[in-house]
């Protein structure tokens, strides 16, 4: 009875601490900005917006019913032995700046950042390359081998997508080195006021509500989709959209699946919007603990019949330790998921998939 006393005092000890530095560093820019004036009065108008927070399209717990963070601690001290990888990840050096791409070309770094190129565009999708997926850079450490590649490697970028605003999507610094490169954001809601915060000019931020489209010339389409999902980088959740987005460019058409749970909402994009010719789907960093904001790897080869998509691209994968299975674990349960209905593609970090050309499927995660 003593030792479990002694193990509790100290477990809230390991708190108290924690939520002392978080305090501390509430106060930094890393957390960015909430939306305020004329956006927040923009946001106050969305269908999306209700009781000062926004809401999914179906309820949904960021925490399961049964769950706790006592049972989250748990699981912490008692995760696999390979949550992380025993040694270095395979990876590709491609020259980004001279990359020639007549069809649709992606180059993914791991995670959920993955850059996009078609004829003369160049795209980038919830770029993180400071190797941290948090405020306190020496947690959420990347992957060794997953972050060789650094803003300096990237041409100018037309186009920025930011899907939403955690730490592993929207990364303070990275977006501080990326302001000179990029002509435009494109972002959900709200998530705006966290890049002005950090210096972007509001001529440059395009934020954007559920089922919003945007035409960028005759030939680029934007329209932000719905996810389940949640949003916030301090204490305080909600106060700016999660979004997926539907690219259309040069003829083709892509699903940018930033974060989201399983939901009714993927067979209604792919009705809508769909047959896809690629979707990038999180496939990753999932818990029953928080089953409702993540996809179970089966439940990623759904949303992609759903979606009617040609082509299914993994990612939210092989870079940080978010959750407790096996690093390798999200690939290899979705391979055995998925069947040949759709083309599974599975490049290396840094090897191009090329639409209705190139789709690597290497088994090189095997160690």
């Amino acid at each position: 009875m003593k030792i479990l006393k002694k193990m509790m005092i100290g477990v809230l000890g390991i708190l108290l601490v924690l939520l002392v530095v978080s305090f501390l560093f509430m106060q930094k820019a890393v957390f960015g900005k909430n939306p305020s004036g004329t956006r927040l009065e923009r946001i106050m108008k969305s269908p999306n917006y209700r009781d000062g927070a926004f809401q999914n399209l179906s309820h949904t717990s960021v925490m399961a019913e049964d769950g706790s963070y006592w049972k989250m601690l748990k699981d912490y001290f008692n995760k696999p032995e390979f949550v992380i990888p025993p040694k270095e990840l395979p990876s590709i050096k491609t020259d980004l700046k001279a990359l020639n791409a007549e069809k649709p070309t992606i180059v993914w770094f791991g995670h959920s950042s993955y850059f996009i190129k078609s004829k003369d565009i160049n795209i980038l999708i919830d770029p993180v390359f400071s190797g941290s997926a948090s405020p306190i850079s020496v947690f959420v450490q990347a992957f060794k081998g997953a972050d060789v590649y650094e803003v300096e490697d990237f041409p100018e970028i037309d186009i920025l997508f930011l899907s939403h605003d955690h730490y592993d999507h929207l990364d303070y610094e990275t977006i501080l080195k990326l302001i000179p490169k990029v002509k435009k954001f494109y972002t959900s809601l709200g998530v705006g006021a966290h890049l002005e915060h950090w210096g972007v000019s509001p001529y440059k931020i395009v934020e954007f509500d559920w089922w919003e489209t945007t035409k960028i010339s005759d030939d680029i389409l934007i329209t932000a989709t719905p996810a389940r999902h949640f949003s916030g980088r301090g204490f305080v959740r909600a106060k700016s959209l999660w979004s997926s987005f539907v690219l259309s460019i040069h003829g083709y058409k892509l699903f940018l699946g930033g974060d989201s749970g399983y939901d009714s909402h993927f067979e209604e994009i792919g009705n809508k919007y769909g047959p896809f010719d690629i979707a990038m789907l999180e496939n990753g960093q999932y818990n029953l603990l928080w089953h409702e904001i993540h996809t179970l790897p089966e439940e990623t080869f759904m949303a992609a019949k759903y979606l009617k998509t040609k082509v299914l691209m993994p990612v939210h994968w092989a870079k940080f330790p978010l959750a407790n299975h096996e690093w390798n674990e999200p690939i290899k349960r979705l391979k055995a998921a998925a069947n040949a209905e759709i083309i599974l593609t599975t490049p290396m970090i840094g090897e191009p998939v090329v639409i209705d050309s190139l789709y690597p499927d290497k088994v090189w995660w095997e160690f």
